[in-house]
């Protein structure tokens, strides 16, 4: 079996018939790159022990890193499995469960979030509303607001397209993890208004995405996160400042406010709500607040 041609096969295959991204495709890619590279400095025949022997090479990752690896190698045994090119597939007698140690996310305290907001649009208010200045500022601007109030990703973000606001529902169409849509409300004035004034200054460009760079282009992930960077520093804020972290925000935030975890779950488009679960964890001021009321030791009284 020649595997780089095989492979070559299977990724048309994901990418026609299983209707993944680009993203996936490319992570996909580079996985099954690496097997190849793998088998090219061994004799053994493609099979069981060939791939024990590779997942075992694997340890120098994060576990998180390793079990996308052995799925994505799954995934491909499994499809030349289907297709009749190998007879049986060798995972079915491969044991690769492993425990992910669980790594809390980092939130970003309320009163940060507040200054870097307020030095945005101090700093949009300083600006000459005619410049190109102004309007890479109500962009970036924009951007942050949408991705702090609906929880979005950043990828979610920068691939919004203009027809993907539906103005009479006041809510923005989100693609997401594995093609899949949802529709988030925007429920606050001030994000509206901004993005309001924004959609007015871009209605009428030749580019059918939301975000758009100087070069009339899409509006990149790394983009965003450099601006997000320069704000942070320029308002003389010390914490590392991720786009991520304003995900995080928002789902704790929510969780404060006693909103239900399925609600949160359907918002942020997890698949599962063991992903949603882990914000549990980190809302400290809910339970300290909880702890506080409802603690049994108040019913003792000395």
């Amino acid at each position: 079996m020649d595997i780089e041609k095989e492979i070559e096969v299977y990724l048309e295959f994901c990418k026609k018939n299983k209707g993944l991204n680009d993203k996936t495709i490319k992570a996909y890619k580079i996985d099954l790159k690496q097997f190849t590279e793998f088998c090219s400095k061994t004799e053994a025949e493609f099979g069981k022990q060939l791939l024990l022997n590779y997942i075992g090479r694997l340890s120098v990752f994060k576990p998180k890193t390793v079990k996308r690896k052995i799925a994505t190698l799954k995934a491909f045994c499994s499809y030349l499995e289907c297709e009749d090119i190998i007879e049986y597939n060798p995972f079915h007698k491969i044991k690769t469960k492993m425990k992910e140690p669980v790594i809390l996310p980092k939130t970003i305290p309320c009163e940060l979030i507040t200054k870097l907001f307020r030095y945005m649009y101090d700093k949009l208010a300083r600006t000459d509303i005619s410049s190109k200045e102004y309007l890479y500022t109500l962009r970036n601007i924009t951007a942050i607001e949408l991705m702090f109030s609906t929880g979005a990703r950043i990828s979610e973000i920068c691939s919004l397209r203009k027809e993907d606001i539906i103005w009479s529902d006041v809510s923005i169409k989100i693609y997401g993890k594995g093609s899949r849509e949802r529709m988030v409300y925007i429920g606050n004035r001030d994000v509206v208004a901004i993005l309001q004034k924004y959609y007015l200054r871009i209605e009428d460009s030749c580019c059918d995405y939301l975000f758009v760079n100087r070069l009339g282009k899409r509006f990149s992930e790394q983009s965003l996160r450099f601006a997000i960077y320069n704000y942070a520093k320029e308002a003389g804020i010390t914490q590392h400042i991720t786009p991520h972290m304003f995900r995080h925000s928002f789902a704790t935030m929510m969780l404060d406010e006693n909103v239900d975890i399925r609600y949160i779950q359907s918002i942020l488009g997890h698949s599962s709500i063991t992903t949603t679960q882990i914000y549990t964890h980190v809302s400290v001021g809910k339970q300290k607040e909880i702890l506080q009321k409802s603690n049994p030791r108040n019913a003792v009284e000395l």
